[in-house]
């Protein structure tokens, strides 16, 4: 029998589980069980869960045939528990380390406890928050051993079901369980610190409790959030069937009421259109359950409790209204909200979007306005085909307008022909962002299709790394998301980490990246057209050396000499060199470029043109690695500064650990290890086809061919599902150059 028995309810929180998991699993103390429940989650949260209790047999995996909320989510763990000691750990938050250890500590010294409180600190996504508003309490709770009776002050615990371990026989014992709905949790925590005779504290922060941008419950208003009245007359039910507890009901009132006006209060729990009627229902309850003798509270809770009394919703909104007026003054925000309204009135673009929108006009960008290219490049060639009825214009900048290929409408930012096509087009498609004055009306739908598999650290993640962050305004970051209805990902890790470090209400679209569709479109007759174009000598073995950027260089630097490397691979090989286009014109490359067995590919306009002539990949830590792994071609890492990479910029996995799936290949961390794997033939070894299969398992998961119509499908023409994802075994991917 485990001491603890983790109980972690889990739905939709694909970008968290692996986190929350992980904390508990890599605790100190060992001697626990985690019963993992799939409240019929419909992202990949049940296989998640599943690849856990495949690899560590503490993980109990139940998969519920139907989803039935987080209180009885709870319930169905706790059924399967063994444990002496059960903790209930919402999937989106995790413990610190050491924790469980602290607990068994606190439990070896005061014995046996019914319930064992621990601190907890709130995570946000734009960083971390400050001591929880019950830190004090349990500094000074100390050692002590007590009831709530004698100590009712720490009845202002937070009364939730994550930051307690419970004696298991002791909550079975008293019948306790969650009821259906929302606030499940409070009803339960008060039920069980007014019953129990050994309550102790352990003054640790055990629980980062992660404050979601977007996708909380309690973040999100409706009907929902009248399941508090229901909860909390279960409650008093409760209290009535058990007269021993008659001390309590002033307590509990008090905590009760509290509750229901603390959610009144708040926008993104109830709707202004709901107030009044969340009000009265406040007040039924206040009535109906006001203990004899009861003290109204001092301060605002208090004057709130006295406009429930007299059933005065007007006395609770003059209330809300002098609250708001001295925090912000009504003079500023009107006349705010009067200049920008006079501005829009004016403007070319606020004439636009009073026209209705054209339901079949689209707008595309690639890296900020530059020549069509990519992911978008993909959707739009794709659209023209299936969905012939959607006109497509490309955003281009001035000094590049005169490039744009024939046949594709364009138009250059600030024209009067731009700001039209802005406000009246119902769908935009970016793999990087638009302006910021980019107003979203109801209708238009935004598609971030993003332009690569994130092993650096992206989005709101980048705050922990200043060499990323530079320059990074986060607040605008986190604007551009508010306009995405659709991210597009190639493979899970990559949805994961969308869903995580672009907080947003976006809909995940596991559909492949449609721009690595040539890979498994293309012919040989293609291929030995794009070798020819680029120059590379016939039975030449071709190898793209295609390096990322460093923010925390100010120029980059070749980590070999290029000319001494192409001389010591010889004849048989010739070197395709593709800098990141934010390096390009640099003079460590025009040089060594003039000599032979070099080609300079900087400028190529189509990347995938280069991966599909190569017949080998050199990358570091760019993302062309996991595109380059749909063709199932030899990739070898150089890897001289990953020490300082990973640190600096920040990584979302080890790409050095050799573990299958990490690691897609031979590693070289010197010029003289990268001239050994190919003059010796690892670069093509059998431990690198193992290594790289594996990584092709992992992040070519969505990408078959058929990425770019799923988008049109889903996009422009309404179709879900669209073209089942075909098995990696029956993928065919364009075939290989020659190799000597």
């Amino acid at each position: 029998m485990p001491r603890f028995s983790v109980v972690v309810p889990v739905y939709k929180v694909q970008a968290y589980l692996h986190e929350c998991l992980d904390s508990v699993l890599e605790q100190s103390f060992q001697d626990i069980e985690v019963i993992a429940v799939d409240d019929c989650s419909p992202d990949s949260c049940g296989a998640v869960i599943d690849e856990y209790a495949a690899r560590d047999e503490r993980v109990k995996a139940v998969h519920l045939p139907q989803n039935v909320g987080l209180g009885r989510a709870r319930n169905a763990g706790l059924q399967r528990a063994q444990g002496d000691y059960v903790l209930f750990l919402d999937s989106d938050d995790f413990y610190t380390p050491g924790l469980l250890q602290a607990l068994a500590d606190r439990l070896d010294e005061a014995g046996e406890l019914d319930i064992l409180a621990f601190d907890h600190v709130r995570t946000y996504w734009h960083g971390r928050g400050g001591p929880s508003q019950s830190t004090g309490l349990f500094e000074r709770a100390g050692t002590d051993v007590f009831r709530l009776q004698d100590r009712p002050e720490y009845i202002h615990l937070f009364l939730v079901a994550w930051n307690k371990a419970f004696r298991r026989a002791f909550f079975l014992e008293q019948g306790f369980q969650y009821a259906p709905g929302l606030y499940e949790d409070a009803p339960v925590t008060q039920m069980a610190m007014v019953t129990a005779e050994r309550i102790g504290c352990l003054n640790k922060v055990g629980v980062e409790y992660r404050q979601r941008r977007h996708g909380a419950i309690t973040k999100t208003p409706g009907r929902k959030h009248f399941d508090i009245f229901e909860q909390y007359e279960g409650l008093f039910a409760f209290l009535a069937a058990r007269p021993e507890l008659a001390w309590s009901h002033s307590l509990l009132f008090e905590r009760a009421v509290f509750h229901m006006l603390f959610a009144l209060k708040r926008p993104e729990r109830v709707r202004p259109s709901d107030r009044k009627e969340f009000f009265g229902l406040t007040a039924d309850f206040y009535a109906e359950h006001l203990p004899a003798g009861f003290t109204l509270p001092g301060g605002a809770t208090g004057i709130q409790m006295r406009a429930l009394a007299r059933r005065s919703f007007r006395a609770y909104q003059a209330m809300g209204l002098a609250a708001r007026i001295k925090r912000a003054g009504p003079t500023r925000v009107l006349d705010a909200t009067g200049k920008v309204g006079r501005r829009a009135s004016v403007s070319l673009y606020g004439v636009q979007r009073r026209r209705p929108l054209d339901p079949h006009l689209a707008v595309y960008t690639s890296y900020g306005d530059r020549l069509p290219s990519c992911n978008p490049l993909a959707v739009f060639d794709k659209a023209k085909e299936l969905a012939p009825q959607v006109h497509g214009v490309w955003l281009v900048r001035q000094e590049l307008a005169g490039q744009v290929p024939d046949g594709i409408d364009h138009v250059v930012p600030g024209s009067r022909r731009y700001w039209e096509v802005m406000a009246r087009a119902t769908y935009f498609v970016s793999n990087a962002g638009f302006p910021d004055h980019l107003v979203k009306r109801p209708g238009q739908v935004h598609l971030q299709t993003h332009h690569g598999t994130p092993l650096k650290r992206m989005g709101m993640d980048q705050q922990e790394y200043p060499a990323a962050a530079q320059g990074v305004d986060f607040d605008w970051l986190l604007d551009g998301v508010n306009r995405w209805d659709l991210s597009l990902s190639s493979n899970q890790h990559s949805t994961e980490q969308w869903e995580r470090v672009y907080p947003g209400t976006f809909e995940s679209l596991d559909a492949g990246y449609p721009r690595n569709d040539r890979y498994y479109a293309s012919g040989a007759a293609e291929i030995a057209a794009i070798r020819a174009r680029l120059g590379i000598p016939e039975g030449r073995t071709a190898l793209l050396y295609a390096p990322t950027h460093r923010e925390y260089r100010k120029e980059w630097t070749p980590p070999f000499d290029l000319a001494r490397l192409a001389k010591s691979l010889g004849d048989e090989f010739v070197l395709l060199v593709r800098t990141h286009h934010l390096d390009l014109d640099d003079p460590h490359l025009s040089e060594p470029a003039a000599q032979s067995g070099i080609i300079d590919v900087s400028r190529h306009p189509a990347v995938e043109d280069l991966c599909l002539a190569a017949d080998a990949l050199i990358a570091d830590y760019s993302s062309v690695t996991f595109d380059y792994a749909n063709l199932d071609r030899p990739i070898v890492i150089e890897a001289h500064d990953w020490d300082t990479y990973s640190h600096v910029r920040g990584v979302t996995f080890d790409l050095l650990s050799g573990r299958p799936g990490d690691t897609p290949g031979t590693v070289a961390t010197t010029e003289d290890e990268l001239v050994d794997a190919f003059r010796s033939g690892r670069w093509r070894s059998p431990e690198a086809e193992t290594l790289r299969a594996a990584f092709r398992e992992r992040f070519c998961q969505y990408d078959d061919g058929r990425a770019a119509e799923r988008v049109v499908r889903r996009l422009f023409l309404g179709q879900d599902p669209g073209p089942a994802i075909v098995p990696l075994a029956e993928r065919t991917p364009a075939p290989r150059p020659s190799l000597r």
